[in-house]
């Protein structure tokens, strides 16, 4: 499998447990020191993300994925006590992440699959008079709301493009050996 390199942005507690253990992996509590205030609403669809993300090799001990950047520039600047990590890893170790499509999960919204889907599921919203984030985040609307979240499954297809094809990677795992440098 060809190398590629990919950047990812760390708390620098992630460089110790580095260090110590070669190995790091994001779990619930790492999410929720770095999401803060709003680590239960994006624990939800993080969870959709680490259940539906199509990489096979996803070790026994691995609840979520790391997030990485195809491009330096496109990673987020350090800042006091993070690090900026460039990797060197197997391509097939790193799932494409559509950034446009990823946007509309995070704000609870619906991936359609070509613009007459979009028009259709737009109809049903007005006819319901909600919103996708109402459909999803209560309980009135329980058809709507499996619709939208089965809508989520479109994320890694590649042949439906909403503009933009930029793209984030996400890894199951950080290995020491795989650093190349640290910035910070």
């Amino acid at each position: 499998m060809p190398e590629i390199t990919v950047w990812t942005k760390q708390n620098k507690a992630v460089l110790n447990q580095l260090n110590a253990k070669g190995r790091f992996i994001a779990d619930e509590s790492f999410i929720r020191r770095e999401l803060e205030d709003t680590a239960d609403i994006m624990l939800f669809i993080y969870r959709w993300l680490a259940d539906n993300m199509p990489a096979a090799d996803r070790p026994d001990d691995v609840l979520f994925p790391v997030w990485v950047s195809f491009e330096k520039e496109a990673t987020m600047f350090p800042e006091p006590g993070y690090a900026v990590l460039e990797l060197r890893v197997d391509s097939d170790k790193v799932t494409k992440l559509d950034i446009a499509k990823w946007t509309r999960i995070t704000n609870y919204a619906y991936i359609p699959a070509d613009k007459a889907d979009e028009a259709e599921h737009k109809r049903i919203l007005e006819q319901y008079g909600t919103d996708n984030a109402s459909a999803v985040m209560t309980q009135f609307w329980p058809e709507l709301k499996r619709k939208i979240i089965d809508s989520w499954s479109r994320l890694f297809d590649d042949s439906i493009v909403l503009g933009s094809t930029n793209a984030y990677g996400l890894m199951w795992e950080v290995r020491k050996e795989w650093i190349r440098t640290v910035i910070q």
